[in-house]
């Protein structure tokens, strides 16, 4: 397991565009979503720090759906070499832990680069116009530091965006483990 940082895209950004499909072949867009706030989150099934927070994270985003955000998961690991991420895979992961939300296949690995994601979970949260507002960790619970896992970081953003104020200033980097790229297809955003 390598652990790497969020990249922190610059707030303000535009959303990046994406139309990507769940296992079952039901498409999604973003533009599906234009003047909806929504939560891009670039997940897994496999990585520690996404099993970590995955029963919290369902409960926080079917609440923050409740309340008028979007929420899309993308899966952008390379599922052969790490079947655990395989569609099949994802669909009974939905399943078991109650997502809500789209689950997400992004098989060429284009999408989790327009966002600069690096890591599971990376969460990019967008206001209704399509700008960033938040990017970052869920909150400051790991596996193994005891803390207990709220979502704190993620519900105050996203309440703030749905109240149509400003995201706290305070935003930290997500941690988790790196994207599986496939090979050859590493992004030049790390160096």
């Amino acid at each position: 397991m390598v652990s790497v940082n969020s990249t922190m895209m610059p707030l303000g950004s535009e959303m990046p565009s994406f139309e990507l499909a769940d296992p079952a072949g039901q498409t999604y867009s973003s533009s599906g979503f234009s003047g909806t706030p929504l939560l891009v989150m670039f997940i897994c099934n496999h990585c520690p720090y996404v099993k970590h927070i995955r029963p919290r994270l369902a409960e926080v985003t079917k609440d923050l759906a409740g309340k008028g955000l979007a929420v899309v998961g993308i899966n952008s690991n390379d599922a052969e070499l790490h079947p655990d991420d395989s569609p099949e895979a994802m669909e009974a992961e939905a399943e078991e832990f109650g997502y809500t939300f789209p689950y997400l296949v992004d098989e060429d690995q284009q999408v989790a680069k327009a966002f600069r994601a690096a890591c599971t979970p990376d969460l990019f949260l967008f206001d209704g116009g399509g700008r960033l507002a938040y990017r970052g960790q869920f909150d400051d619970s790991r596996p193994k530091n005891d803390l207990p896992v709220t979502g704190a970081d993620l519900v105050a953003a996203a309440e703030a965006v749905l109240e149509g104020r400003p995201a706290p200033p305070d935003q930290r980097p997500s941690i988790g483990c790196n994207i599986k790229w496939k090979p050859g297809n590493e992004p030049d955003y790390f160096g």
